[in-house]
């Protein structure tokens, strides 16, 4: 048994959650399955323990998820956002991190979502900070990995995961988190408000994937090789 926390996957059941999920198990960290329907948590979950056996997962309902580990990930689409963080104000606590993957795209009627809404606080990051509870911190992260990618565990990553918060020491332990899974690499980009640039990125890739019919990410040169001391 591992003696990491437990990580609360909000959303857990849709393609990127259930890939984080399946990635962070694989590692040897505990998950939490998350989904407004807990039999539909727990089916994800027992998928989870299929494909890894080893995997500590379990599926619960999103509130009850949530407050089962000191870092929460809410991987819902941007329709999904603001209900969920609703949902979530009296399971959230003080001291807790979420971390917000959500990118505001605009849903497709034909092809790809390749369109960036605008958020009035600059960001899904930003307005994701202004729904929690005081004392909850938001970091922005994931937006530009592939869910595809992440959900087969057959694909090697190898690629850059942009970390944008206010503060030092919660995007800290995100980034050690995310360094968890072989082949992603944290780089912290700056404030929250940076979100807005690092949200405006997935669109971007969703275009050139598929153009290329590939699942590419982002990678930057140059940096040291210490990255978060």
């Amino acid at each position: 048994m591992s003696d990491l926390p437990p990580v609360p996957i909000v959303g857990g059941t849709g393609a990127l959650g259930f890939g984080l999920a399946l990635r962070l198990a694989r590692a040897g960290v505990p998950v939490v399955i998350g989904s407004r329907d807990a039999a539909r948590a727990e089916e994800a979950a027992a998928r989870v323990r299929e494909r890894v056996p080893e995997a500590q997962a379990e599926g619960l309902e999103n509130a009850e998820a949530a407050g089962l580990g000191p870092i929460v990930f809410l991987t819902v689409p941007f329709r999904a956002q603001s209900e969920n963080l609703t949902n979530l104000r009296n399971a959230l606590e003080p001291g807790q991190i979420l971390v917000d993957a959500t990118v505001p795209l605009a849903a497709a009627v034909s092809g790809k979502a390749t369109r960036l809404l605008g958020v009035p606080q600059g960001s899904a990051a930003q307005q994701a900070q202004e729904m929690v509870p005081d004392g909850v911190e938001v970091v922005a992260a994931l937006h530009t990995v592939s869910a595809p990618a992440l959900g087969d565990l057959d694909t090697e990553l190898d690629e850059d995961v942009l970390v944008a918060g206010d503060r030092k020491e919660p995007k800290r332990r995100v980034a050690e988190l995310i360094a968890r899974i072989p082949g992603l690499r944290p780089v912290n980009a700056g404030r929250l408000e940076v979100a807005r640039l690092i949200e405006g990125i997935t669109p971007l890739l969703i275009s050139v994937n598929g153009r290329y019919k590939v699942h590419a990410g982002i990678k930057l040169t140059g940096l040291p090789d210490e990255l978060w001391t």
